[in-house]
C-alpha cells in the first residue's frame, strides 16, 4: 500500500488549501482584535496571612494557645490547600493557601470571608490579652498611576479641600477599585519660649478648637 503523501494531497486539492489558509487567517485577525489589553492585568493571590499578638507570651504558648486553634478551626476552609505558621513570643502568624485548580478567581474573597467568620467564631476562646486577630490577603493591589499634589503659596486648608475633591474626580473613572492617599502634611503648632515657661500660658485665639483653647500643661 502507497503511503500517504500530504505534499501531494494538498498539490491535488488546491481549492481546499486555500479555503483553510483563509478561515485561519480571518479567524487570527478577529480574535486579535479582540485580545484582552490592560496596562496593568487583574492577577488573583490565593493565600492570607492571620496574625495575632499576644505581648508577654512565650513561644510555646502562643502555639499551644493561639496557633494551634486557629490552624485546626481552618482546616474546613473550603478548597484549602495547605496551612503554615511560625510562633515567636508574643505573635503568631498563619498563611493560609488555596488551591488554584479548584478555586476560581470570583470564589476567592468570599472564600476570606468564610476564614475571618470561622477565625472570629473562636475568638472567645482565645486567652485574655490578645491583640487581634489581624487578616491581611490584598495582595494583588495594582497601582497603575501615582500622583503628587503640590500648591506653593496656597494655605493647608486649601491643599487639603484639593486634595478631597481629587480623590472625588478620580472615582469618577469606571475602570477605578481603588484610591488610596499615602501621605499628606498635617497642620502643626509650634510655639517657642525664651525662657521657657509653660505653666502660666493660654491659648486665648477665639478661631481656635476648644481641645487647644486651654491651660498649656
Amino acid at each position: 500500500m502507497k503511503p500517504f503523501n500530504l505534499t501531494e494531497w494538498s498539490l491535488k486539492h488546491k481549492q481546499l488549501i486555500y479555503y483553510f489558509i483563509t478561515v485561519i487567517f480571518l479567524g487570527g485577525i478577529i480574535s486579535y482584535q479582540n485580545l484582552g489589553r490592560m496596562e496593568d492585568p487583574d492577577f488573583t493571590i490565593r493565600q492570607m496571612i492571620v496574625s495575632v499578638n499576644w505581648p508577654g507570651a512565650t513561644a510555646r504558648q502562643v502555639e499551644e494557645q493561639v496557633t494551634d486553634k486557629i490552624e485546626r478551626k481552618l482546616q474546613d476552609t473550603p478548597g484549602l490547600d495547605y496551612l503554615k505558621s511560625y510562633s515567636v513570643p508574643g505573635q503568631s502568624v498563619i498563611y493560609v493557601s488555596l488551591k488554584e485548580d479548584t478555586v476560581v478567581a470570583d470564589k476567592v474573597h468570599p472564600t476570606w470571608l468564610q476564614v475571618r467568620n470561622m477565625v472570629n467564631d473562636i475568638k472567645a476562646t482565645l486567652p485574655q490579652g490578645i491583640d487581634g486577630p489581624y487578616f491581611n490577603d490584598w495582595f494583588d493591589d495594582v497601582f497603575g498611576c501615582i500622583y503628587a499634589l503640590t500648591g506653593d503659596g496656597y494655605s493647608l486648608k486649601i491643599c487639603g479641600n484639593g486634595r478631597k475633591l481629587s480623590v472625588a474626580y478620580c472615582w469618577l473613572c469606571p475602570a477605578l477599585k481603588k484610591s488610596i492617599w499615602l501621605a499628606y502634611r498635617r497642620r502643626k503648632f509650634i510655639l517657642k519660649s525664651n525662657p521657657p515657661n509653660w505653666h502660666s500660658w493660654v491659648l486665648p485665639h477665639p478661631t481656635l478648637p476648644m481641645p487647644y483653647r486651654r491651660k498649656m500643661p
